[in-house]
């Protein structure tokens, strides 16, 4: 049996921005599993998911300079950088391009593979909080980091203003920090 490492986040960002491939296995082996079910939530696509979970994990190893441990945890930025890669991804004309493409029995076969996915324990325990939420919040949210939606594109797909979806999108926000305290 070997002995299993643990890191503070403060020692795992320490070893991570001195390169440390140890502290990247450690990353990876304990993170890679949520960050994925984030992406998977956004592009539907396993396979795709995966690619980009891989793009994720390299900005994060050239990127670890830029993460500011006062602005929040270590996950949330990792998390911040899988969804925006995911939102990019689905996004890019290469991607609405393949997606204009693909075959009738193609587009079948992923609204199947899609609705027999079971979610996974991160997710479960994510919609639980998200429970939590009043039904305005949590439709935001939902739109916002599981359906890669703008701010203006809610506000205009709800019918209520910008500075309405921002509000309770912040509010949101805060309301999860306090439940996942």
């Amino acid at each position: 049996m070997g002995i299993t490492l643990t890191y503070t986040e403060q020692e795992l960002v320490s070893l991570l921005r001195n390169r440390d491939n140890k502290a990247f296995a450690y990353l990876y082996d304990n993170y890679a599993s949520a960050l994925y079910s984030i992406v998977l939530q956004i592009v539907n696509d396993g396979e795709l998911a995966n690619d980009i979970l891989q793009e994720v994990f390299v900005n994060i190893w050239r990127r670890i300079e830029q993460y500011d441990m006062s602005k929040g945890r270590l996950f949330t930025w990792m998390m911040n950088i899988a969804r925006n890669a995911s939102i990019d991804t689905l996004r890019s004309k290469g991607y609405q391009n393949s997606r204009k493409n693909q075959s009738i029995q193609d587009n079948v076969d992923t609204i199947q593979v899609k609705d027999v996915i079971q979610p996974g324990v991160d997710t479960i325990g994510l919609r639980k909080v998200l429970e939590k939420l009043k039904e305005e919040q949590r439709v935001l949210i939902e739109l916002a980091y599981f359906k890669g939606y703008t701010h203006e594109e809610i506000a205009e797909l709800e019918k209520i203003p910008l500075g309405t979806v921002k509000t309770r999108i912040r509010n949101a926000l805060i309301q999860l920090r306090e439940y996942l305290k």
